[in-house]
């Protein structure tokens, strides 16, 4: 059941017999020559939707920006600085919360953001703790990609598939969107992978057209069909653990 495309009666009617929800959460940031900006949050969208639709679970809008400050060095790239995303996280738990929303199973499709939503977690906890008010929830993230999906990255990309603008998170976009499939050259084919980086100008040094250690001139619908499917049983399985946790 998708929130954002029912009605209030329905969610009522929803939470008589259930107090979980899905969350799918991204970033819009570069994704190298042929990614597409909105790639994190569309795998995070399309793979919640698969487990509402495996689940009956409900799904929440996606949040769409993430923390990207690292990206900022490419056009077109947002950022929410972390103490905005914080907030932004908790104030979508809390208002759920208040009509009996009890268990948050985040989606995630963006790295940058574990810190700083793994920290919103824990100030809604700390809140219950400290007896500063609120109902007790409880919060879960899952990055889209669980252990069926990555066997099929291993096969499809060896040693090919990088930290950033990966081929198998390009492929899970393009058979999503399949109406906006981008073609680049990549030179080098691998791009480069350092083991650190900083702001925006150090990344944007470091990696010239956005790429970190990945070939996404490999990407095709058709394996984004694949990790589709798989990833959709890894986070149905995952869902259903946080429930009866």
């Amino acid at each position: 059941m998708q929130l954002a495309v029912s009605t209030w009666q329905e969610v009522e009617d929803y939470l008589r017999g259930s107090a979980g929800i899905v969350v799918p959460i991204g970033s819009v940031e570069q994704h190298g020559p042929n990614g597409l900006i909105g790639t994190d949050h569309l795998c995070a969208e399309v793979v919640a939707r698969g487990v509402g639709d495996a689940t009956g679970a409900a799904v929440a809008p996606t949040l769409a920006y993430g923390m990207s400050q690292h990206h900022l060095g490419f056009a077109g790239s947002v950022t929410l600085r972390p103490s905005t995303l914080m907030l932004v996280v908790r104030d979508v738990v809390q208002s759920l919360a208040v009509h009996g929303f009890r268990r948050f199973f985040f989606i995630n499709g963006h790295g940058g953001n574990v810190a700083t939503v793994t920290a919103a977690f824990d100030e809604l906890y700390a809140a219950q703790s400290l007896g500063d008010g609120g109902v007790p929830v409880q919060c879960r993230m899952a990055f889209w990609s669980g252990p069926r999906c990555k066997a099929i990255s291993e096969e499809l990309y060896p040693g090919v598939e990088g930290r950033h603008a990966t081929a198998s998170e390009v492929s899970l976009a393009q058979f999503y969107q399949s109406r906006h499939i981008k073609h680049a050259q990549m030179s080098p084919k691998v791009a480069p992978s350092f083991p650190q980086f900083f702001d925006a100008a150090d990344y944007r040094a470091r990696y010239a057209d956005g790429r970190i250690g990945s070939d996404p001139s490999l990407s095709s619908p058709e394996h984004g069909k694949r990790l589709y499917e798989a990833a959709v049983l890894d986070m149905t399985d995952a869902y259903k653990a946080f429930l009866n946790y």
